[in-house]
Formats: structure tokens, sequence, C-alpha cells
């Protein structure tokens, strides 16, 4: 599929199921682990998985690390049928900035846990953003405690003390010089006043995520949604699936 620019390779993207498409934008974790728990939409959906730059088979970010702008530059070129757009964690900020650029492109949008700072005077919400912020800039050469608060955080299943797994540490090399999600400038008036039909979603886990959930549903003018017991991966949570499906029956 071209991604709409010259002479740089597409995102690559998987289709399976049947009826009208909800577009998967995974953030740091892979799709495979992202979206664990949404088999029950496949009889009335097509599901489209992208895999976002630096996660094969798609090709490397073209600036060697992760870039929101890239990632909503890609996301555009995948809007021809005007899906329903889904995003987790840092995919969120770049399908925030593609709705708001297409808006009559996208059928609906739903953010889960989107990494936003939207609280104020709040400091368990600004350590986190710290924290989220030593762990993009470091990647693998991150503080080792401060790595681990802030992968426990995001839903990796790690003990408190011991060697991290081979596959966090594949996971922190990656992340390694990510552009801040909280340098997006996000454009959030836009997506208020744009129409788009918006569900802002959570797992329930960690307290300074909720309130900025709340913060962002409330800034958005959108409807809420919590479905606790899964952690950061918010889709594998008991019900999450059928209450999406409701959420986006709704608006055909």
């Amino acid at each position: 599929m071209s991604a709409g620019r010259r002479n740089i390779p597409a995102v690559e993207v998987e289709r399976v199921g049947q009826g009208p498409e909800l577009l998967l934008i995974h953030g740091g974790a892979s799709p495979r682990t992202t979206w664990r728990g949404l088999d029950p939409l496949l009889t009335r959906w097509t599901l489209v998985t992208v895999y976002r730059r630096g996660f094969a088979p798609s090709p490397p970010p073209t600036r060697g690390h992760q870039d929101f702008d890239e990632d909503a530059a890609d996301i555009l070129s995948l809007l021809e049928s005007r899906p329903h757009v889904v995003a987790h964690s840092y995919g969120g900020v770049g399908a925030m900035l593609a709705a708001a650029r297409a808006p009559q492109r996208v059928r609906s949008l739903t953010l889960i846990e989107p990494p936003v700072h939207l609280v104020h005077d709040d400091p368990e919400a600004e350590h986190f953003k710290q924290i989220g912020e030593a762990f993009l800039a470091g990647g693998a050469d991150t503080d080792p405690e401060i790595m681990r608060e802030f992968l426990q955080i995001a839903g990796s299943p790690l003990a408190d003390h011991g060697p991290l797994p081979d596959n966090v540490i594949a996971a922190a090399h990656r992340a390694r010089g990510a552009r801040s999600p909280y340098a997006a400038g996000l454009p959030l008036p836009a997506l208020r006043d744009s129409r788009i039909p918006i569900l802002v979603a959570s797992g329930a886990h960690y307290g300074p995520i909720e309130r900025n959930m709340d913060a962002l549903a409330h800034a958005l003018g959108s409807r809420r949604m919590i479905a606790p017991g899964a952690g950061h991966f918010v889709t594998a949570a008991a019900g999450f699936a059928d209450r999406l499906g409701a959420f986006l029956a709704s608006l055909n």
C-alpha cells in the first residue's frame, strides 16, 4: 500500500475479518501484544493491523527514531476507506494528529491510554511524564530503577528485581531517541470541533493515567470507557471488545 510519499516504503498492514474497517495503531509494544482480546470483533468488522515504522515487516523510521509526525503521515495514507481508527499508547499521538488533519476521512477515533499530560499541580502525573521521557531518551541505557518503574506501569510483566528479559531490552533499544509525545502540541480543540465520534479508554491501573484520560475526554467532549483487569493493554480486559463493538455499532 502506498504511503503517499515519494521514495519512502509503505508501512505494512494486515487485514482480517469482514465488514467496515477498524484501523489499529499500536504504540511501543508489538501489534500482537497490543491487540489481544479483539477477536470477537472479527465477525462484524475488518481489523486492519498497522505495523508502525521500526516494527517488522515495516521499514525503520526515516530519521532513525520513533516520531509521531511520521506516524501521522503514515496513518493519513491509510484513511482512504474512512475507517474507524483505534490507537493505543504512543500510537494515539499520531492518530490524533492525523484525525485533526483529515477529519472527513475518519469515521471514529478510539484512544486507549495515549501519553498526554493535561492535569496540572499533580506530582504523580508529573513524575510519570518525567520517567517516560527519561526512558524514551535513554532506551536501554536508562537508569535501571527508572526503566523498571516505567515499564511496569506501561504493561511489561516484570519482577521488582533481576535482569530484564531480552524482549524488553530489545523494546528499550527500539524506543531510544523517540520524540517525546508531550512535545506534539495536540490539536485538541480542532478534534473537539471536528465532530468525529471519539472514545477515550483506560484500564484503571494507575491513577495519573486515569486522571489524564478523564481530562482528555473532557477536552475532546468524548465518551469515556474504563475497562479494568489488563493494565495498560486495555483491549485484553474482559468485555472490552464487546463494549468497543457496541460503541462502533452505535455510529452506523
